[in-house]
Order: C-alpha cells, then structure tokens, then sequence
C-alpha cells in the first residue's frame, strides 16, 4: 500500500518512512503543506500521514482542501503534545483519526493499519479472496489452512491485489501502490514479484489464482484453480 507522509521535521519523516517501508508500505514524503497538496491529488495514496504544523499550508487546511477536492483518502493527522485544541482542529477538518506527538511507532502502525482497513467505506479485518486470506494487522497469509511466509514487498503485493480482487491492474498502476514516488528502476521488477508470488500463493496448491492479461496488467481471480 503506499501512503504519503507530509512532515517538516526532516529526522521524524525519515524515522517514520524506514519504519513504514520494513513493514512492506511504499512511502512517499512532502516537506511542506503546498507539496503535500500537489502529491495527494496527482497519486492514488492509501493513506495520507500529515504534521498538524506545517509550513507554507498547515495540516489542518491542507485536510480541509483535500476534502474540498474530493479527495477522501484516510488521513492521520499528528498534532502538539498538549493535544485538545490540535486534536479537535484536524478531526474539523476532516482528519479520520488523530496522533498526538511524542507517538509510539506501534501506535502509529496500528491507526494506520485500521484507516487502511476502513478505506473510504467499512473494509473486513481480514481480507479473503476464495480461500486465500490475508490479515493486515498481523502481516499473515493462508491458503485454507496452510500458513504462507511472504516478504514485506511480496505481501504489499498481495494486499494490493486481495484488495481489488478481479480487477486487472497494470504495472503502472501496481508500481504507484507498491513501490515509492521515486522509483525508476525496471518496470519488470513486477513480473518478478508476480513469479515470487505464484510460487508461493497458487503452485505448492495446484492453484492460478494470479494471472497475467497479456498486454494490459494482473490480476487475483478466486476461482482460478
């Protein structure tokens, strides 16, 4: 999944940013509200993490622009330490959720987990495509019963494809939600994680639940087996 972070503080974005992508997220980060306004609207983000103080544009009108765009994707907002006022500010301006600084980083995985889980309607805790499920929270995946040990890149993979279950997604679209803003490296990495992924979701189970469409993307079918 890949989520945007609009943090001034260059050391807390960075901590923030290697912590999220360890656990298989791609992460993107603006150092100002005016970027972190551009980036919203022009990339398909899961989630949004933005600083209540922010310069050029603060966080609580940036949350109120986006949703003024249209744009509904979950956002966390991160207010001051003494917390009342910041904390009823961004849930006014639309923030899903607040986290007041000082933050525990499992705190933080664990709201942005239930935002990612929530999306812009009510999501399952634990995502199921046939008998394959994957759970978010705890980074497991089975097939029936059987446990399957999958990377962080290879289960962001994973999750992106349960998450829009029958829909053929192109290596563009696959690349924006899975690996960061920056990358440029060879598109074909996505053939690779998709071949790494057959051999551990669908082959050991006689299954073809992951399909290539040949010329336009992939694809997790339910029924393909």
């Amino acid at each position: 999944m890949r989520i945007l972070v609009v943090e001034d503080d260059a050391a807390v974005a960075a901590a923030v940013r290697r912590g999220l992508e360890a656990e298989g997220y791609a992460v993107d980060l603006a150092g100002d509200g005016e970027e972190g306004h551009w980036l919203a609207r022009e990339n398909p983000y899961d989630a949004l993490v933005l600083d209540i103080m922010l310069p050029r544009l603060s966080g609580s009108e940036l949350c109120t622009r986006l949703r003024a765009d249209g744009v509904w994707t979950p956002i966390l907002m991160l207010t001051a330490r003494s917390g009342a006022e910041d904390e009823a500010r961004a849930l006014d301006a639309g923030a899903d959720d607040f986290l007041a600084k000082p933050f525990s980083y499992m705190v933080l995985l664990a709201r942005l987990r239930a935002l990612l889980r929530r999306g812009t309607t009510e999501r399952p805790a634990v995502l199921r495509a046939g008998d394959l499920s994957l759970d978010p929270a705890t980074h497991e995946v089975r097939r029936g019963e059987a446990a399957i040990a999958l990377t962080p890149r290879q289960f962001a993979l994973l999750e992106l494809l349960i998450r829009r279950c029958g829909e053929v997604l192109s290596k563009a679209t696959i690349l924006d939600h899975v690996w960061d803003f920056a990358y440029d490296g060879d598109p074909n990495i996505v053939e690779v994680y998709m071949r790494q992924l057959r051999q551990r979701v669908d082959e050991p189970f006689g299954r073809q639940a992951l399909q290539t469409v040949r010329g336009v993307g992939y694809r997790l079918d339910p029924e393909g087996g």
